[in-house]
């Protein structure tokens, strides 16, 4: 029998359970955990391996990216707030 994976049993996605996840740091010596070498090629959300094309997320850009930003800029206004209080 097959194991139940979390999604299909209405379970919600847990970054915090993934374990240890290696990162690229800028500033600091980074070896490919692939080849060991130290030459990269930095983008803004990635970082790849220039020999064998590793691609490692940034430090320190963790939930940027891949998430939808809704900003909410101004609060809706009905058109019956507008008019002011009702006096008889």
């Amino acid at each position: 029998m097959r194991p139940v994976s979390d999604f299909a049993a209405g379970k919600s996605f847990d970054p915090s359970t993934r374990g240890y996840i290696i990162h690229y740091h800028p500033g600091e010596a980074n070896h490919c955990p692939s080849c060991g070498r130290s030459q990269w090629m930095v983008g803004r959300l990635m970082a790849e391996c220039a020999y064998c094309e590793t691609a490692l997320p940034l430090e320190n850009n963790r939930g940027v990216g891949a998430c939808a930003r809704f900003v909410q800029t101004h609060s809706s206004v009905s058109p019956f707030d507008q008019a002011g209080p009702i006096t008889a």
